[in-house]
């Protein structure tokens, strides 16, 4: 058996070994083969990194003489020497999972620098300065990524400095003697923290350094980055470089490029530079940059040939690239080529003229916009007309599309405290990010910073998971140790709320209006290309008119589950409901039924006609009945308070009448108690108001021209014979209705299969059903055990921290147990009713994982709440897409 390789030059791998050499590895690969002026080096293997963590200190010495051949590569390739005084190797070293994790591990550079060799860097080149900053930023990068010494120690000694030298004054203003002071003050601080003086041999960085990264992958900001966007357990690569220096001085420089706009979409260069500085200055947002375009003065020739790089970087990748690049004394080096990160409005835009373009097939068009983020195109934004914006607070760049309103937070570990309790409305407010503020930005609603471009961390981090952001707003002090921002004389408090418009970069005092957004043509022509080759239908979950008209607009094919009961809570009506429940007699009882059968009847008659054609399933009254009664809580102290102020008698038994109705309905664990049919069983009544309602509003329509396609759905069936006794009288009322008008009427009657037993016995239950849909949200409930309003607020979340579970599965379907009852009852139901119509009304019909495993067990139609229904048609195609590659 051979040994394993764990390490490759760049000469040797391509883009193909991604899994091998993390992304950054096999694109310098590549782009080494396409003959790119990449600095030269070796990458160490994913693999290392996981067999690293079993055995660290043996692991490294394993493979020390194999790191420090290659070392000796490249000092051939180079005439430098490592570890020398003079002449000395310098080199980088970046991470690289096979995934994109922008800003999520960590980079040093400018190792093998010490007293000594700086010494020779200076002479070198002629130009100390560039040799000390060099030194400088080494020295802090070392002791913030690999030793752990906080960033916020090293920028608190270069801010003194730079503020004795003026208000405005910028890194490059530093003298070489600022540069030596505030690096003997680093070195100072480096072994206060640490207890040792900073190592000088360069053999000892190294692999410090090395450490470093594979132990990057296991902290608590990669480990969330991880999770949030489900990459597994790779590992991550370490990519050793050959140093070039963009801070050599004024001719040299350092940038981030993308071969289209990241937040439009538009087929435009874009991209961010600063000169006589290191990529970290970029990114990290320390200086705001300049655009792109400003290089054509400043650097024309070096423009010229970045413009030519990256057009045949997008053309050989066939997506759009982010690019690295360093000048160092006018010339030009790529550093990094990698699939861009880009908003969700960018993500379709970019796929559809990608297609048009001949780039990509259709097929690859759909593949390569992820359905998670196709929900954040429906972004809010400020409503113009109802807006104050004399509100206005700053303006700053707009990184990420989308308005929020929330209260300022300066810390991101407050920010999960807050969630924790329930608090969402909050918008991370910073100089600028850190990898370490992931958690934070994931928690919150938006980000604002006061420093940073479009390349930075924060805006690039927020454009990954469609958060609104807004960066670079420069006119805003924030001050974090005492919470709060100022601007001019105006001072925001952390707890106070802003809104911010990531859409263009306006940052506004309060609460603005906001408005929901419209679909752009590109994202109505990618569906399109979805609908084309989607075999599942999708429909909406949708109770109102208004959410019936949301759902044709969003493509809806039909509503796969209207709940009745949201109906019986408005306002208006809730007080005859209320009366009907706790009616003494069935006279009583229908006489409130009598006034509620209207004001149904008008709900389902709107929403036949927005549907006009469609099928609309209509589920009959579901929820316990305590859920219409007030508190007992609340009325309980109501007569208290008028027993103890002498109120009035009649007012007094009214509250006592109250309170006995109340416990007389109320259950131990009403979730699994007088609810659905059971409630239809006990209450029959109720069945029946519905189904005159429903079916004499779609025979209205039917006059009038209108086809209505009803389905009713009988809820919480167990046995199959419940669903006989309740279905057989239901159909006698719909009948008799239907030749009242004298008409044809088509319809349907089914039920949800949400009770394991359901799902056990569909053989039986199918004979009887014309369709079932699952409902799997009380599937959930009722196959685990759980309450879901207890478990997700109390225990999900260690579970899902202590990797008990992987996901939690009221928001992504549990395909093994969950799934396992489904594909049950979906085999034993067809084989017993061929004809049997087949759904999912759960939320999960709108997860795009549950979509796809939908259609692969065979379901006819998926149906989700209306702003989830895109999401839902582009999951559907995918899954399509997917089959049809399993079959080839």
């Amino acid at each position: 058996m051979s040994e394993k390789k764990y390490i490759y030059t760049f000469k040797e791998g391509n883009k193909d070994m991604k899994n091998i050499l993390g992304g950054k590895g096999a694109n310098l690969a590549e782009m080494t083969k396409l003959g790119l002026a990449i600095p030269q080096g070796f990458t160490i293997t994913c693999q290392a990194c996981l067999d690293y963590f079993k055995d660290p200190v043996g692991f490294i010495e394993k493979i020390r003489t194999n790191i420090m051949d290659n070392i000796k590569g490249m000092e051939v390739e180079s005439g430098k020497t490592f570890g020398a005084d003079k002449n000395a190797l310098l080199i980088s070293i970046r991470s690289g999972a096979p995934m994109s994790m922008p800003g999520m591990m960590d980079t040093v550079l400018n190792l093998g620098l010490n007293d000594k060799a700086v010494v020779g860097l200076a002479e070198e080149t002629q130009n100390e300065r560039f040799a000390q900053d060099a030194y400088r930023r080494f020295i802090q990068m070392f002791g913030d990524v690999v030793m752990g010494v906080k960033l916020e120690h090293f920028e608190r000694i270069l801010d003194a400095h730079k503020k004795v030298k003026g208000e405005n004054t910028q890194d490059t203003d530093l003298t070489i003697d600022d540069l030596k002071k505030i690096i003997e003050e680093y070195k100072i601080l480096y072994k206060k923290e640490i207890g040792n003086d900073f190592p000088q041999k360069p053999i000892d960085q190294l692999f410090f350094a090395i450490r470093a990264v594979f132990d990057s992958w296991n902290t608590r900001r990669a480990v969330t980055y991880r999770k949030m966007n489900k990459i597994p357990d790779f590992g991550t690569a370490v990519n050793v470089q050959l140093m070039v220096f963009g801070n050599k001085g004024w001719d040299s420089g350092t940038g981030v490029a993308f071969t289209r706009d990241p937040s439009t979409g538009e087929k435009k260069k874009f991209g961010e530079y600063l000169s006589n500085a290191q990529g970290e200055d970029v990114v990290a947002g320390i200086r705001t940059p300049k655009k792109i375009e400003e290089m054509k003065d400043e650097f024309p020739n070096i423009y010229k040939e970045l413009m030519e790089t990256m057009e045949n970087l997008e053309k050989h990748y066939r997506d759009m690239q982010d690019i690295e690049f360093t000048i160092e004394n006018r010339k030009l080096y790529i550093l990094q080529t990698r699939n861009g990160k880009r908003t969700p409005q960018a993500s379709v835009k970019i796929a559809v003229d990608r297609f048009k373009e001949g780039l990509i097939t259709k097929e690859e068009a759909i593949m390569s916009v992820d359905p998670n983020i196709v929900s954040n195109l429906l972004f809010e934004s400020i409503d113009e007309k109802k807006a104050d914006f004399s509100k206005f607070l700053a303006q700053g760049l707009n990184a990420s599309p989308g308005a929020v309103f929330g209260k300022v937070i300066f810390e991101a570990d407050d920010i999960v405290e807050l969630e924790k309790e329930g608090d969402l409305d909050i918008i991370l407010v910073r100089p600028q990010t850190k990898p370490d503020d992931v958690h934070g930005l994931f928690a919150a609603k938006g980000v604002l910073t006061q420093f940073g471009g479009k390349t930075s961390h924060a805006a690039v981090v927020a454009r990954g998971m469609g958060k609104p952001a807004v960066v670079g707003a420069q006119i805003i002090e924030i001050d974090v140790d005492n919470k709060k921002f100022t601007v001019k004389d105006k001072v925001i408090k952390e707890g106070d709320f802003i809104t911010i418009d990531g859409t263009t970069g306006k940052v506004f005092e309060g609460k603005m209006p906001l408005i929901e957004p419209e679909l752009t043509s590109e994202f109505q022509e990618l569906l399109s290309y979805a609908d084309e080759i989607r075999k599942i239908g999708v429909r909406a979950n949708a109770d109102t008119p208004e959410d019936a008209r949301k759902a044709i607009e969003f493509g809806a094919q039909g509503i796969g589950l209207c709940r009745t009961e949201h109906m019986f809570m408005d306002v208006f009506r809730l007080p005859t409901v209320q009366k009907m429940i706790l009616a003494k007699t069935d006279e009583e009882r229908q006489e409130a039924l009598d006034k509620i059968l209207p004001m149904q009847k008008g709900d389902f008659y709107q929403i036949f006609k927005i549907m006009a054609g469609k099928p609309v399933t209509i589920r009959l009254l579901d929820p316990p009945l305590h859920e219409f009664l007030p508190e007992l809580e609340t009325i309980l102290l109501e007569h208290q308070e008028l027993k103890l102020t002498n109120g009035p008698k009649e007012e007094i038994k009214d509250r006592e009448k109250l309170i006995a109705k109340i416990r007389s309905i109320s259950e131990e664990n009403p979730m699994l108690g007088l609810r659905g049919c059971r409630l239809g069983i006990t209450w029959p009544q109720i069945n029946e108001m519905q189904i005159k309602a429903i079916f004499q509003a779609a025979c209205d329509l039917k006059k009038e021209g209108v086809d209505a396609r009803v389905e009713v759905m009988i809820p919480l069936i167990g046995m199959v014979s419940e669903l006989t006794h309740v279905k057989n009288d239901l159909v006698k009322i719909a009948k008799e209705v239907i030749d009242s008008y004298n008409i044809e009427l088509d319809y349907l009657f089914g039920t949800m299969i949400e009770v394991p037993r359901a799902a056990l016995t569909a053989g039986e239950i199918a004979k009887e059903a014309e369709f079932f849909s699952f409902g799997t949200n009380d599937l959930t409930q009722m196959t685990y055990g759980f309450s879901r309003d207890d478990a997700e607020g109390k225990f999900i979340p260690i579970y899902l921290q202590e990797e008990i579970m992987k996901e939690n599965p009221f928001e992504i379907l549990d395909q093994e147990g969950v799934g396992k009852l489904m594909k049950m009852a979906i085999e034993l139901g067809r084989k017993a009713n061929p004809n049997l119509k087949l759904g999912i009304c759960g939320e999960h019909g709108g997860e795009p994982s549950s979509v796809i495993f939908a259609h692969d067990i065979g379901l006819d139609y998926v149906s989700c709440s209306p702003f989830r229904i895109p999401v839902a048609r582009l999951a559907a195609a995918q899954a399509a897409i997917l089959e049809k590659k399993k079959s080839m």
